[in-house]
This record gives structure tokens, C-alpha cells and sequence, in this order.
């Protein structure tokens, strides 16, 4: 099997919206990019898994927004003008994630792309759609942004955005 089959690119270039998590450099496909969002009021939701910060009202739409650096297990930084909400669909829901910079959306040749490295068999590396080696020495992860959440943390999701809107509706206040 070769790199363009491991990594599911095929063809000849990919569009990618990079992104910064600290100094890594991330990129996920354009084609599952709704909109990069700067940050609206958060409603916090009860029991949801602690990398979800909670939920936004965009354009009358309750969507769930889940923050990468818990999610990845990096340490928390302080908001700031440059983080920003990337809206994309995961499992067939939009879904907010949290970065802390938007960069650029770049075309990168399937050739340039490499399967994510392995990791081991105690370390899931499914999300991770493979590597680009963007110059001599720049390299970004691509994401695989569907496979970041379990079936688990996309039911939980689904039931407490489910609870919001159904509260937003009626004006009364969902309970977990």
C-alpha cells in the first residue's frame, strides 16, 4: 500500500486550513470547514467530558464547542484575541473547536504527505491524518477531525446540545 492509500489523499494537491495548538503547527481539510469564528459567549453544560467548554448559539444554531488544547492534553492558556473557533462537522454534527490561531490555508501536493508516524499500541493515533512536510524543516499534522471523538463523547454531545436547544426554545433552562 502506498502513501496516498494509507493517508487517503489521492490526486495531486489537498487545501488545508492551518492552525496553532502552542508552536505545533495543525492543519485540517477545507471540505470539512464550515467557518472560523472569533469567540461568542460560552454557556457551560453540565457533565459534559471536560474538553468540551460548552455551547454557542451561531445564527440560531446551538452547536457544541470543544477545546483541542484539553482534548490533546496541552496546558490551558488564557484567552486572547488570536484564538479563534474553527466550526466543523464531525460525525455529520458542527462542532466548534478551539485554537489558539488560525494561519493560513495552504495546498499541499499528495506527495508532500506522509502517514502519521507510529506511535505504538497503548497511543491512538487514528485521528492523525498524516504528515506534511510543508519545507526542510516545517512539518503539520493534519488531522483527521472525524475521528477525534469517540462514539461515547459524540452520543454526550448529541444528547446535551440536543438538551440546550430544546431549553433555548422554551426559554426554560435544560438539566443534565
Amino acid at each position: 500500500m502506498n502513501a496516498d492509500e494509507k493517508t487517503g489523499f489521492s490526486g495531486t494537491i489537498s487545501q488545508f486550513v492551518s492552525f496553532l495548538l502552542g508552536d505545533e503547527e495543525y492543519g485540517v481539510d477545507i471540505s470539512l470547514v464550515h467557518e472560523i469564528i472569533r469567540f461568542p459567549e460560552i454557556t457551560h453544560v453540565p457533565q459534559m467530558p471536560e474538553f468540551i467548554d460548552g455551547v454557542i448559539n451561531l445564527r440560531g444554531r446551538v452547536i457544541p464547542v470543544m477545546n483541542l488544547r484539553k482534548k490533546f492534553g496541552f496546558q490551558e492558556v488564557e484567552r486572547d484575541n488570536k484564538q479563534r473557533i474553527i466550526v466543523v462537522e464531525i460525525e455529520q454534527k458542527v462542532t466548534g473547536v478551539i485554537v489558539d490561531g488560525v494561519s493560513e490555508v495552504l495546498d499541499i501536493e499528495s506527495g508532500r504527505i506522509d502517514e502519521a508516524p507510529a506511535m505504538g499500541t497503548r497511543v491512538n493515533t487514528d485521528f492523525i491524518k498524516g504528515m506534511a512536510k510543508l519545507n526542510d524543516e516545517r512539518l503539520m499534522i493534519l488531522l483527521n477531525i472525524e475521528k477525534i471523538l469517540t462514539s461515547e463523547e459524540i452520543v454526550k454531545l448529541a444528547a446535551a446540545t440536543s438538551k440546550e436547544a430544546s431549553a433555548g426554545e422554551t426559554g426554560v433552562e435544560a438539566t443534565a
